[in-house]
């Protein structure tokens, strides 16, 4: 990674940039500040030569004496302002030059200060200074001086080279300082998840470069246990899709072949409606339809296999009906009563394909029989132009594994010997129809499962 263009070049760089941003703004009153401190200068060296004059017998000077007090202040002039008496004080050069600019410092606005020395520094230096400031040691309380502002100036653009200086050393510290912070902090660890996820990329299903969890309390500490979970709970879904593809091509010839058996059991059974037993005679449509219901299941299967999703065939049908010849194929195990309330209004019909719609409810009551329950009640209601089927049983409820890994494929498993599929096809097929299954409660009283089976895209249009 390049250092200008990776994470640390940019922090460095935008921490510089940002720290001379805020020395910029305290540039403005500090300069104003080096400014009024060295006028306040001349103006005590003023006042000094003011003292000197009034301790000569006639307050006066030579010439030659008055330009090396005035050198010493740096000033043309140096005049105190006549008092009660009138008098006015002061030494002056020979020629002096003519006032260009007069400032009062007596009672300046912060806003003045740094406008003026922003135009001290604009101007070429070329201009004369009138000063008015206070002096206390004086008896008119105040002193006047003329002086040229190119000495200033100079002086102030030295200050601000120093400034200048001193700021970029005060970056690049501090800019080093938070470089080496952010780079330990942040910038390291998201160059090793950065790794991590690369790794995870290049062979997702080795587990032996999995990280060791971070102890940080801090979200780069939570990102990296949130990605060592995720990675681990990918991994263990590839693990789970490759058994099931290994599954899938096995029972893919199981299916073909049993379909085959399946279908001679089919022809032969036919002579089972010509037998003199009135009691084989009447079971025989229900063993015909089931064997029916087992060849379009192996069918149903390869074409799954084949195409990677069921294959819908829609009808109208009456649910009622449907939920009737549940009743020959559940039961419950080791003999146990198991009855099945078919609670389904004679007027609700489904558009869907029955023998998927067959399957759905028949795992679900496979499961409540499995897990104990007693007793199934089957409901349907139409709910704003959805079909609403309600499969409630009376069961000692999920158990908090089957809970926790609800319709997931081997995974939500609720009873011992259990596979786990039953749920996972049985919310597949419903999304294939568009709609879905979901569980509402499960406690002791029992479990209760909702189908919720949209129109067909076709039936939405003419209701509409």
């Amino acid at each position: 990674m390049r250092p200008v263009t990776g994470l640390s070049g940019r922090l460095l760089i935008m921490t510089v940039f940002f720290v001379m941003l805020v020395e910029v703004f305290v540039y403005a009153p500090s300069v104003a500040r080096f400014r009024v401190d060295w006028l306040e200068q001349r103006v005590n060296a003023a006042q000094l030569t003011v003292i000197a004059l009034e301790a000569t017998p006639d307050q006066s000077v030579t010439v030659e004496l008055a330009n090396r007090l005035l050198d010493q202040v740096g000033a043309h002039a140096v005049v105190v302002p006549p008092t009660a008496t009138g008098v006015r004080r002061g030494i002056f050069r020979d020629m002096p030059p003519a006032m260009d600019v007069s400032l009062d410092l007596r009672d300046p606005g912060f806003v003045t200060l740094i406008s003026d020395a922003f135009g001290t520094l604009a101007h070429g230096g070329d201009r004369v200074l009138w000063i008015k400031a206070n002096a206390p040691g004086l008896a008119g309380g105040r002193v006047d001086l003329l002086i040229d502002e190119a000495p200033l100036r100079q002086a102030m653009i030295a200050y601000s080279w120093r400034i200048l200086a001193l700021s970029l050393l005060i970056s690049f510290m501090t800019a080093a300082l938070i470089f080496v912070t952010l780079r330990w902090m942040i910038v390291r660890p998201l160059r090793e998840i950065t790794r991590s996820m690369i790794r995870f990329k290049e062979n997702p299903e080795d587990a032996s470069r999995d990280d060791t969890p971070s102890a940080r309390s801090d979200e780069i500490g939570l990102v990296r246990r949130e990605l060592a979970s995720m990675e681990a709970t990918v991994r263990q879904a590839l693990r789970q899709r490759a058994r099931l593809a290994a599954l899938g091509e096995a029972v893919t010839r199981i299916n073909h072949d049993l379909r085959n058996i399946l279908t001679t059991v089919s022809l032969l059974s036919d002579r089972l409606s010509q037998s003199d037993d009135p009691e084989v005679r009447r079971v025989s449509p229900t063993l015909m339809a089931a064997i029916d219901r087992a060849v379009q299941l192996c069918q149903r299967t390869l074409d799954f296999a084949r195409e990677g999703g069921p294959l819908l065939k829609r009808s109208r049908f009456p649910l009622c009906g449907l939920v009737d010849e549940l009743q020959p194929v559940l039961a419950a195990p080791n003999g146990r009563e198991f009855v099945l309330e078919n609670a389904v209004p004679p007027q609700i019909e489904a558009n869907a394909d029955r023998d998927l719609i067959f399957r759905v409810l028949s795992n679900l009551g496979h499961n409540a029989a499995a897990a104990g329950a007693c007793r199934l009640s089957i409901t349907a209601e139409a709910d704003q132009g959805d079909l609403v089927i309600t499969v409630t049983d009376d069961g000692p409820g999920l158990p908090p594994k089957a809970l926790a890994n609800l319709f997931q494929p081997f995974a939500g498993a609720g009873r011992t010997g259990g596979t786990g599929l039953g749920l996972a096809i049985a919310r597949e097929l419903m999304r294939a129809h568009g709609g879905d299954v979901m569980l509402v409660r499960s406690d002791a009283s029992g479990t209760v499962f909702r189908l919720r089976l949209p129109p067909p895209e076709g039936d939405v249009r003419r209701a509409a």
